[in-house]
């Protein structure tokens, strides 16, 4: 192995992709986007409540399927909940992103999913249908503690247990 090391220069091109005028960013241009993302709010919880629908459904077949034929299902959930993770935030629903993100890390953490794995997920579901429906906005205040706090002690209660997998 040799000692020589290579220090690699990266162009820094933000310059050429962010709009800015003499005095910063275009204060105009960034309230337009800001007005858009608000118009988009509404839109936002029917996006995240078909999500739902999509996730579940996926919860459901997987939860037909034997242990080790599980696998593809959890992705298709991981997909959908990472998208959650992104979108929420961006509209309002920060504890959304919380849900959605806790979700993808449960999901890439096992190798299977029993029974117990799946009501986890099952758990993160109707959290984040709970957020949706009743327009929980934010963390969430008290409520997005206690629905996390939940969560995690499930979890938790999980990787205690012997293995039932």
């Amino acid at each position: 192995m040799s000692d020589k090391h290579e220090i690699i220069q990266v162009p820094n091109v933000l310059k050429s992709k962010v709009s800015y005028g003499p005095d910063g960013v275009d204060v105009e241009a960034l309230e337009r986007a800001e007005a858009v993302i608000a118009n988009l709010r509404s839109s936002y919880l029917v996006w995240a409540q078909e999500d739902l629908v999509k996730i579940h459904a996926l919860y459901e077949q997987a939860l037909a399927l034997p242990v080790d034929a599980r696998g593809p299902s959890i992705k298709a959930v991981f997909g959908i909940a990472h998208d959650i993770k992104g979108q929420g935030g961006s509209f309002g629903y920060q504890l959304m992103t919380i849900l959605g993100n806790q979700l993808c890390r449960f999901a890439e953490s096992r190798p299977l999913f029993g029974d117990a794995e799946l009501d986890i997920i099952r758990l993160h579901i109707a959290a984040m249908r709970t957020v949706i429906g009743d327009q929980i906005e934010g963390e969430g205040g008290a409520l997005g503690e206690d629905l996390l706090r939940g969560l995690q002690a499930v979890i938790a209660k999980l990787d205690k247990a012997p293995s039932a997998v």
